[in-house]
């Protein structure tokens, strides 16, 4: 079996229990047709719902692989939605819109960068900086109001779809499979597993770990701006005091529950967008199950706790040991048997 395939089957699992599991609720779930050019149906939905966390889990990934962290995502998706609606507002296209909205994820992943590279501040304080002061100022670029466009061509990147398929799946597909390619088939993703597992052996090696922690906050920033693109285009406007609230909690999620260590070293890009969609159907299956929203997401915790729990190193190991054990003892009657004969 291919060691990537075997990476992620945990993950994979998981995914197929919990789409059987809502199914229980809404036996549609998983009926899909094909209507007016596009393919429609819940899982779908998920697919294109999950496109914002399964970027933020793309970058948060390479973070967290230096053993870093980056708390301010949600909030670069803010950032990258006023700017990328305010240049729209100003009288300019399609190119100018996605070029300085793309900018400003990677001038926020450069600030964050710098801080945690060269000012030596610990990655959860220096990025909750941003996450903080950020929304700030998104709201002063929007002047506190929802800042809506007029765009067909920037709207078709969050509601539009290629082939029948949903421009935002699109997105994040490509996204992972080109940040995969980069980090596989060149010596990267090594060289940012060395900054992870020892920083300063990785130095004296001759690893230039400093443009490596900018090159990865800068990545997480271009994942988050793309995220802040979908979400904005989708609703044709920037909302700076609600867009990506939250959602650096659930790309965390999304990158342990695919299994990267948050104590850095080696990490799966394709466990972390595989996270996504996890925490993106269990979102959607307590929607459509019609739970009250009061409970979401307390039951969307004890879910993500038990998926945890089960995936855990120590739980693995032990039904592992337990089912050599079991193994060993309808061994020994045989052995028994044959040393009889």
């Amino acid at each position: 079996m291919p060691g990537g395939l075997k990476r992620v089957i945990p993950q994979l699992v998981t995914l197929v229990f919990l789409v059987g599991l809502v199914s229980l609720f809404f036996p549609t779930f998983l009926q899909v047709e094909y209507s007016g050019g596009r393919f429609v149906g819940p899982v779908i939905d998920v697919l294109k719902r999950g496109a914002p966390v399964a970027l933020l889990a793309i970058g948060m990934t390479l973070v967290v692989a230096t053993r870093g962290i980056d708390l301010s995502v949600g909030t670069v998706i803010a950032i990258s939605g006023a700017v990328g609606a305010a240049t729209i507002a100003s009288g300019y296209g399609l190119v100018p819109a996605l070029v300085t909205a793309i900018a400003a994820g990677l001038a926020a992943g450069l600030f964050n960068g710098i801080l945690v590279a060269f000012i030596g501040i610990q990655p959860i304080v220096a990025t909750l900086i941003l996450m903080i002061s950020g929304r700030g100022i998104a709201q002063l670029i929007t002047e506190g109001r929802i800042l809506t466009f007029n765009l067909p061509s920037f709207a078709f990147l969050g509601s539009g779809d290629v082939l029948g398929i949903p421009v935002p799946v699109w997105i994040w597909v490509l996204t992972a499979a080109l940040v995969i390619f980069l980090v596989r088939r060149t010596a990267l993703g090594l060289l940012i597993e060395s900054i992870g597992v020892n920083r300063r052996a990785s130095a004296l090696a001759g690893v230039n770990a400093r443009v490596l922690l900018i090159a990865v906050y800068m990545a997480s920033g271009f994942c988050a701006a793309l995220a802040g693109i979908i979400i904005t285009a989708d609703i044709r406007g920037a909302d700076a005091n609600n867009a990506g609230l939250w959602l650096e909690l659930d790309a965390v999620l999304a990158t342990v529950i695919g299994g990267n260590s948050l104590m850095g070293g080696r990490f799966s890009i394709s466990a972390a967008v595989i996270g996504a969609m996890i925490i993106q159907t269990i979102d959607t299956g307590i929607l459509l199950a019609g739970f009250p929203s009061e409970y979401n997401l307390v039951i969307k915790a004890v879910l993500v706790v038990i998926i945890l729990v089960l995936q855990s190193p120590n739980i693995t190991g032990d039904l592992k040991f337990l089912k050599q054990n079991l193994f060993a003892g309808r061994a020994k009657p045989e052995a028994r048997q044959e040393a009889g004969k």
